[in-house]
């Protein structure tokens, strides 16, 4: 009775800490703000599709480059502060590409603006004739790179600039094109575009260098970014761009949690018309189940998409599926004569193995779902995966303790 007593406290410890998650404008836990996370189709967006440039992969394979392009172009998008931004390979018929999608973005431009730089940057010297000719310095010699201002400008705070420091192989390098263009022009681009030209005043042996008349130091921090992140394998081109408006995801949620409360109600209304106060015991569960859910997809957190939020609907079914295994072994039990709380003791011990079974093989089927699916088919799995395994806890335990409190009483 004590270690009952114990787990119902713990269980109604459980739920309050939920209850406070739920409710909109909580507290914050974990140093983390405890918001739900809406995808594309809930929230509104825009959705990217980029195609690479197969003829200038340089000797990599397409899906490598693929698979490098979709990390880089991931640093990118979360550096513009997008929550919950997706990033998947594509194929566009014959060739590779990408897709990004951004829920909630403010400044599409400026993201479709970062997102598509190759961010290639290269340095070139000029021969007698001033004509350019590119040397073998280029970004990936960069070690690291910092946007700040010219603390020796006149006007202190508006010469934004950018310090680059090379690798132990680039100073080198960058220590032999100095010396041999002392008094000549040293050119900086990035993506053919040229970012600096300075005269070279003497031979650089230090290894650092920097960067300056750049306008804005906003430019200066977003070129930064694209340094140290590094170049992608492959020009990108943007081939399709698809709007979301909120309006269309404010009415899919509404109807979402209608369907939803409505599946609720219609479970509760069947358990305890058919199990009676058994029946009441499992709907306090299940609701039970509903927040430790809930409160899961905002700490986690969960991206909610249709799909998912279907799968989290479809997860109430499993959840209670638990307790009517549980409840037919019980009256099998006290059939055979035996005292209820015995009874109660071996629906749950008999009916456990079938329980396993069936949500291991659903818990199966959710890892593969997301492993090899993409997208909307990933949100479903991720969300009745959490559900299959918070009602294997709510189903045996909550239930359980509750469900010896009643028959006790009884």
């Amino acid at each position: 009775m004590r270690n009952n007593f114990v787990s119902l406290i713990l269980i109604i410890a459980i739920t309050a800490f939920g209850i406070s998650i739920v409710i909109p404008n909580g507290p914050n836990y974990f140093g983390k703000q405890t918001k739900t996370h809406l995808g594309l189709d809930l929230q509104g967006g825009v959705q990217l599709l980029y195609e690479i440039d197969s003829s200038q992969l340089n000797g990599k394979s397409p899906e490598s480059a693929q698979s490098e392009t979709i990390d880089l172009i991931d640093k990118r998008v979360n550096d513009l502060g997008v929550s919950e931004p997706i990033v998947q390979a594509r194929r566009i018929g014959e060739s590779y590409g990408v897709l990004v999608e951004l829920p909630g973005i403010s400044d599409v431009e400026e993201a479709k603006k970062l997102i598509g730089k190759t961010a290639q940057l290269k340095f070139f010297e000029l021969d007698e004739n001033q004509k350019e000719i590119e040397t073998n310095l280029v970004g990936s010699d960069v070690k690291s790179a910092q946007a700040g201002t010219d603390q020796n400008s006149q006007s202190f705070g508006t010469s934004p600039i950018i310090y680059l420091e090379f690798t132990e192989e680039g100073a080198k390098k960058f220590a032999e094109i100095t010396k041999r263009n002392v008094g000549k022009a040293l050119i900086t681009k990035l993506d053919d575009q040229i970012i600096n030209q300075a005269t070279v005043q003497t031979e650089i042996t230090g290894g650092k260098a920097k960067i300056s008349g750049i306008d804005t130091l906003k430019e200066a921090k977003d070129t930064t970014k694209l340094i140290n992140e590094g170049a992608l394998p492959a020009p990108i081109k943007l081939v399709q761009e698809s709007q979301i408006g909120s309006t269309l995801g404010q009415d899919a949620i509404e109807k979402s949690l209608v369907a939803g409360l409505i599946g609720f109600v219609l479970v509760a209304i069947f358990m305890i018309s058919y199990y009676k106060w058994l029946g009441v015991a499992a709907t306090a569960a299940l609701g039970i189940y509903t927040i430790i859910v809930v409160s899961l997809y905002k700490l986690i957190p969960v991206t909610l998409t249709l799909s998912g939020i279907a799968g989290f609907i479809f997860s109430i079914g499993i959840a209670v599926d638990a307790n009517i295994l549980i409840y037919e072994r019980y009256y099998e039990e006290l059939k055979k004569g035996i005292v209820p709380t015995q009874a109660l003791e071996n629906g749950f011990s008999r009916s456990w193995p079938s329980i396993r079974d069936s949500n291991i093989a659903s818990l199966i089927t959710a890892s593969v779902l997301f492993y090899i699916g993409s997208g909307t088919v990933k949100g479903f799995a991720v969300t009745l995966g959490l559900g299959i395994i918070v009602s294997l806890f709510t189903s045996i335990n909550v239930t359980r303790n509750i469900l010896r409190i009643f028959v006790k009483n009884k």
